[in-house]
């Protein structure tokens, strides 16, 4: 079980990560005009899925799955 300095550290890194591919694609659009592939916008959601879950108390995780069941 990860200390809350980890867990925070962890998700401090995984920020930093999603900011950074962010703006790139961000520039990307602005500048060149061009969209984002698929995989970019997949590989991004699936990334910030994964910080929610780190996140969010057990609590909301339980409704969250429960939902996606129905």
């Amino acid at each position: 079980m990860p200390t809350a300095k980890e867990k925070k550290e962890d998700v401090k890194a995984r920020l930093r990560k999603l900011r950074a591919e962010l703006r790139i694609m961000h520039a990307s659009v602005t500048e060149e005009l061009k969209l984002p592939e698929n995989t970019e916008i997949t590989t991004i959601m699936k990334d910030m899925e994964e910080l929610l879950l780190i996140l969010e108390p057990k609590s909301a995780k339980k409704a969250r799955s429960k939902a996606k069941k129905k």
